[in-house]
């Protein structure tokens, strides 16, 4: 069975986006996307917190965030109750975000991470499983 996400982003991480999407569905990942369509600026919390309430529903158990620097978008998911958004611009982020944090929302930022780095760090990221344990007690704090 193939995973299913969402993904969204602003205008400044647009391009990022729409490279992700293809390679995503290229290895077996169905990907909905959420946003935006074009280079028109847009605001980035509407577009993250769209993405977070579907994460934090259970409609998708995993979603994907991408603007500039990953920062806004992880903040403005962040707000959503359930969400452990992660801005993440290296591997062993990627994989540690899942591995102890059991992050929901992998947020990205076109300007930051190239698009390379960026398949390595989603492809890392979706095939991580929460280590759950001592790691589940402090998620739990979290909330």
């Amino acid at each position: 069975m193939t995973e299913k996400i969402i993904i969204g982003c602003d205008h400044a991480g647009l391009n990022l986006k729409n490279k992700l999407i293809n390679f995503l569905e290229n290895n077996n990942t169905e990907v909905d996307d959420a946003g935006t369509y074009t280079k028109d600026s847009c605001d980035y919390p509407l577009i993250a917190h769209e993405v977070a309430q579907k994460v934090a529903s259970g409609e998708y158990k995993k979603g994907i965030l991408i603007c500039g620097t990953g920062i806004g978008m992880s903040i403005a998911a962040n707000k959503i109750k359930g969400i452990r958004a992660a801005v993440v611009s290296d591997t062993c982020s990627a994989k540690m975000s899942r591995l102890h944090n059991d992050a929901n929302i992998l947020c990205l930022g076109e300007r930051i991470v190239g698009e390379e780095l960026a398949k390595d760090i989603a492809e890392i990221w979706l095939k991580t499983e929460f280590l759950g344990e001592r790691h589940a007690r402090r998620v739990n704090m979290i909330e």
